[in-house]
C-alpha cells in the first residue's frame, strides 16, 4: 500500500473478538496502519481475540472493576481524556449503538472532533437507539459509512441521513489462503460447511438445519459441518436431534483458523434473517469455495451472483435453500462453473482497493 500523510486516528470498537464486524474492524487497523496513519484502538469490552494494528486501549478492563451506572459514566470521560491526551484527530466508531443515554453523551459530549460511524448492520435494532426521533437528532448530519448498498438506502431513508456512503468489508485474501493451506484437525472428507456465531435469531440456523433434512444431502453421506460458538449452542444440537439428522451435523465448536475447514468443504451455507455484510461469503469464495446462501437483507445478494459463483435463496424458505444444496450436488457442471468464478469474484475487496476508498474519505 502507498503510505499517506501520518494521522492519528481512534478505532472505537465493542471488542476485538466474537463476530464479523469486530473482526472486520481489527482488519481495517491493519489496513490503516499499513497506509501510514497512526492507529488508536479502544474496546469497550475485555474481549481480545483478533490480531490488530496499533496501540490498544482495553476499556474493558476498566469495566470488570466497576460495573455500576457510575463507573459506566466514569469510562466515558476517561475515554474522553484518552482522546485529548493522545491528539486523536479522527474517530472511527464501529459499535452498535443501541443505548439512548449512552449515546447521548457519547455524540453530544465525548466526541468532540470529527468522527466516521460505520453500521455493521441492516437491522436498526443492532445498529441504533429503538427510539427514531433521537437517531435522526443525533445522526442526521454526521458522516456514516455502511458496509453495504442496501443498508446505505435503508438507513438514507430511515433516518434522513445526509452524508452516508458504503465502504464494503475488505479481506485479506493472502492471508486467508495462506492460513487454509494448515491442516484441519478433523477426518471429514464429505461435507458443507457454516461458520459463525451460534444465534438463531440473528443467523437463523434451525431454517438451514430443516433445509438439510429437507435435501439429499444425508443421503449421498455429505455431512453439515458447524463451526462455531454461541448462546444457542446447545439449543442447536438438542434440536438437530429433534429432528433426527444429528448423525449428519458435526458441531465443531469454535476454530480461530476456519479456513482449512472452508477450504476443504464442498460448499458454504448461509441462512441468516439479517446481516450487514456478512464476511463468511467472501471468505468462501476467496478459497474456490462456492455459497449457497438466502437473500437476507443485506450484503449476501451484492457478492453472490447467482449461478455464477453460487446460488441466492428465497428467505425462509427451507424447502427453496433445500432444492439448491441439491443443485450444487446434482449439477456438476453448475458447481464447477461456480467454483471456477469463486475467487474472481472477490478481488474486488482486497485490502489494496478498500483501503483506496477509507483514504478518500479521511481526506
Amino acid at each position: 500500500m502507498i503510505k499517506t500523510k501520518t494521522k492519528k486516528i481512534c478505532i472505537v470498537v465493542s471488542s476485538l473478538g466474537g463476530g464479523g464486524a469486530e473482526r472486520s474492524s481489527a482488519l481495517l487497523s491493519h489496513i490503516l496502519d499499513g497506509l501510514g496513519y497512526d492507529i488508536h484502538i479502544v474496546s469497550v469490552l475485555d474481549r481480545i481475540d483478533y490480531s490488530y494494528k496499533g496501540t490498544l486501549f482495553n476499556l474493558g478492563k476498566i469495566k470488570k472493576e466497576d460495573s455500576s451506572i457510575f463507573g459506566r459514566i466514569n469510562r466515558l470521560f476517561i475515554f474522553k481524556k484518552y482522546l485529548k491526551k493522545n491528539n486523536i484527530e479522527i474517530v472511527i466508531d464501529a459499535r452498535s449503538r443501541v443505548q439512548a443515554y449512552r449515546e447521548f453523551l457519547v455524540t453530544k459530549f465525548i466526541y468532540t472532533l470529527p468522527v466516521i460511524y460505520v453500521l455493521h448492520n441492516y437491522n436498526y435494532k443492532k445498529a441504533f437507539t429503538s427510539y427514531k426521533w433521537l437517531n435522526t437528532y443525533l445522526y442526521k448530519n454526521k458522516k456514516m459509512v455502511a458496509v453495504s448498498k442496501a443498508a446505505e438506502d435503508n438507513y438514507r431513508k430511515t433516518y434522513a441521513l445526509k452524508n452516508i456512503t458504503t465502504i464494503y468489508n475488505s479481506f485479506d485474501f493472502e492471508n486467508i489462503r495462506k492460513n487454509a493451506d494448515q491442516k484441519a484437525d478433523n477426518d471429514l472428507s464429505n461435507y458443507i460447511i457454516y461458520f459463525g456465531r451460534l444465534d438463531d435469531e440473528h443467523k437463523n440456523l434451525k431454517l438451514l438445519f430443516d433445509a438439510y433434512k429437507l435435501s439429499n444431502l444425508s443421503q449421498q453421506n455429505i455431512k453439515l459441518l458447524v463451526l462455531g460458538n454461541g448462546p444457542d449452542e446447545a439449543d442447536l444440537i438438542t434440536y438437530t436431534r429433534t429432528i433426527k439428522i444429528n448423525e449428519y451435523v458435526v458441531f465443531n465448536g469454535f476454530e480461530k483458523n476456519p479456513y482449512p475447514y472452508i477450504k476443504n468443504s464442498l460448499f458454504s451455507v448461509l441462512a441468516s434473517r439479517y446481516e450487514g455484510f456478512p464476511m463468511a461469503i467472501p471468505e468462501a469464495l476467496a478459497l474456490g469455495v462456492p455459497v449457497v446462501s438466502v437473500d437476507c437483507k443485506s450484503g449476501p445478494n451484492e457478492v453472490v451472483v447467482n449461478e455464477h459463483n453460487g446460488l441466492l435463496v428465497e428467505n425462509h424458505n427451507a424447502q427453496a435453500f433445500a432444492n439448491a444444496m441439491n443443485r450444487m450436488i446434482e449439477d456438476k457442471n453448475l458447481y464447477l462453473h461456480c467454483k471456477e468464478n469463486a475467487k474472481s469474484s472477490v478481488l474486488h475487496l482486497s485490502l489494496n482497493n478498500i483501503g483506496k476508498q477509507w483514504k478518500a474519505i479521511l481526506k
